[in-house]
């Protein structure tokens, strides 16, 4: 089992350990942290849209939810700052990132497609349990500079990896 934080990529595979580094321990960072600001720099704001998958198989049912990256942004501190509320009995960044993979990421030029997985539970205070079970399709663009930004993704999407 590879320690806590790191990346499953090479140090020699820039690209995609930057894309690892921004989707997974800085995005569960900023989450539990509820600061829009720890990743706000991540997202390609001019075009950015995402598709909420609504836990089902079939794409006829799915939405758009998010229109534009203001729309994502209030929904993802709504979410945040809800997951602070709630007595947990263990850390749940440690949580939040046991139950997180993303082990796969096509890079086609300057564009990547980007399977996050999430399979896990978080242990509450009061006996019960949240469930995380779903998958996130990211699609991430590589600026001139280098640094890869999200343009958006299809979330929610039904996670049927075994538990």
């Amino acid at each position: 089992m590879r320690p806590t934080n790191q990346s499953p990529f090479p140090p020699s595979d820039t690209d995609r350990t930057q894309i690892w580094e921004m989707l997974v321990p800085r995005d569960i960072a900023a989450f539990v942290a509820a600061d829009w600001s720890m990743v706000a720099d991540d997202f390609k704001s001019d075009g950015f849209y995402a598709i909420d998958a609504c836990k089902s198989d079939d794409p006829d049912v799915w939405q758009m939810l998010f229109p534009d990256l203001d729309a994502y942004r209030d929904e993802w501190v709504r979410q945040a700052v809800a997951a602070q509320e709630i007595d947990y009995s263990e850390d749940l960044y440690d949580g939040v990132f046991r139950a997180t993979s993303l082990e796969k990421i096509d890079i086609t030029g300057n564009r990547a497609l980007v399977r996050k997985h999430f399979n896990g539970r978080i242990k509450k205070a009061d006996g019960s349990e949240d469930r995380l079970l779903w998958k996130t399709h990211y699609y991430c663009e590589k600026q001139d500079s280098g640094k890869w930004l999200i343009t958006g993704f299809t979330g929610y999407l039904p996670n049927h990896d075994p538990a």
